[in-house]
């Protein structure tokens, strides 16, 4: 099994694969273009595994975790890319959710 990442390490890990190469990062828009095909990806094959779309005979299988993967490692090319912290914007999301949306959802009981 292999040790869980911080997102700060999965960043630097994502930073020095990409500092290996002249090109370096693609530039920010060239990234949501990647980052759009990537998201596509990952709505197909949830739509196989989940919708009512069957795989063609032709089709590779591709696994919900690997799309997920792509996805990730595109979204964090683009945050280092524009040298955003994701630790700092999740906690800036979930500060949004703790206070202004707080009441917005039906709660659990105890217990449930």
């Amino acid at each position: 099994m292999t040790k869980k990442k911080t997102i700060q390490q999965i960043q630097e890990e994502v930073d020095t694969y990409i500092s290996q190469f002249k090109e370096g990062y693609f530039s920010p828009l060239a990234m949501l273009a990647r980052l759009t095909e990537e998201l596509g990806e990952l709505a197909r094959e949830l739509n196989h595994h989940y919708g009512e779309k069957p795989k063609k005979s032709t089709e590779e299988e591709k696994a919900i975790e690997e799309e997920m993967g792509d996805l990730l490692f595109v979204l964090v090319c683009l945050a280092n890319s524009l040298n955003i912290d994701l630790q700092s914007a999740h906690d800036i999301v979930m500060n949004k959710f703790n206070t202004r949306d707080k009441d917005r959802w039906t709660r659990k009981s105890e217990g449930e």
